[in-house]
């Protein structure tokens, strides 16, 4: 009983510390999108979709009206998105995604985490390449949307793919991947036509080969990782090292289903059509299989 207790408030914590994560940065996305676009929800779409992400993650409605008005308020500090690039240890790229009221302060102290944990901050551009940028959409599934219909109408827009998923709750939720540049677009789409938007991204898929690595070398690389994504300011760590199946399924079971990409753990495949891990396994769709190595990668890309 006592060692079933402290597994249950083990994983509490953890979902306490992942929420609090989690409305730490949709806060600080408010803020970008209200200092950008005004509080104006009906004019501002990009915080109309924040907003919807909020409540997908159970966020409190008092949180999200007080963020969007400290947002409005002069004293407020101006938040600025920064990408930091770098390697971590056996050659993993490391990109990280960072807003900062202070951009000398985060700078050093990822700085010093890729130097503690035997990596190193690469310069701009190092590593960015391996990753595409992508916008990412999930829409309720009410059982009368035809997926094909649907991309076909979608593909002039910049969509990339478009498929059906079951959340952790085994509600069915329909995923859209878009380019970056297409996130207005997707979101009118979406709004227009009437379907209920559950949540709105950007994340960066891995475009190359992942590097696998054994488990104490992954434990090493996951020490950097972590590190990293524990500092305040980082929003979103991905990287091209090879997952796990065990640990990616431990990772994310506190997780919502959509962050298997944003976040951190990022699971792709190594070859087209030839999954690393099986997707029968971790229920995953076609999507999860990655394009071929790129020209300049190299396999400690």
């Amino acid at each position: 009983m006592g060692r079933a207790f402290e597994f249950r408030k083990e994983r509490k914590f953890k979902r306490w510390g992942h929420m609090a994560k989690t409305f730490t940065k949709i806060g600080k996305e408010i803020t970008i999108a209200v200092k950008q676009g005004g509080h104006d929800v009906t004019g501002n779409p990009r915080l109309r979709a924040l907003i919807q992400t909020a409540r997908s993650e159970n966020m409190p409605k008092e949180n999200i009206e007080r963020a969007i008005k400290r947002a409005s308020e002069k004293d407020q500090a101006d938040y600025k998105e920064v990408v930091l690039e770098g390697r971590a240890p056996h050659g993993i790229a490391v990109l990280v995604e960072a807003a900062t009221d202070n951009n000398n302060r985060t700078v050093a102290n990822v700085r010093s985490y890729f130097t503690k944990f035997g990596g190193s901050l690469g310069t701009s551009g190092s590593v960015e390449y391996l990753f595409d940028h992508k916008s990412m959409f999930r829409i309720k599934d009410n059982g009368k949307i035809d997926l094909e219909e649907l991309e076909l109408e979608l593909i002039d827009l910049g969509v990339d793919e478009v498929f059906e998923e079951e959340n952790e709750d085994e509600e069915k939720e329909i995923v859209i991947y878009g380019e970056y540049t297409a996130f207005n677009a997707i979101q009118k789409y979406i709004e227009d036509h009437g379907y209920e938007l559950i949540s709105a991204e950007f994340t960066r898929i891995p475009n190359c080969e992942l590097v696998e690595v054994s488990p104490e070398d992954r434990a090493e690389v996951n020490k950097l990782i972590e590190k990293i994504e524990e500092d305040d300011d980082v929003q979103n760590v991905y990287h091209t090292m090879k997952e796990d199946a065990e640990e990616y399924r431990r990772s994310t079971s506190l997780l919502r289903g959509s962050q298997i990409l944003t976040t951190k753990r990022l699971l792709r495949f190594e070859n087209p059509g030839v999954p690393c891990i099986s997707s029968s396994i971790l229920n995953l769709p076609s999507k999860f299989f990655c394009r071929p190595p790129h020209n300049e990668v190299t396999h400690n890309a």
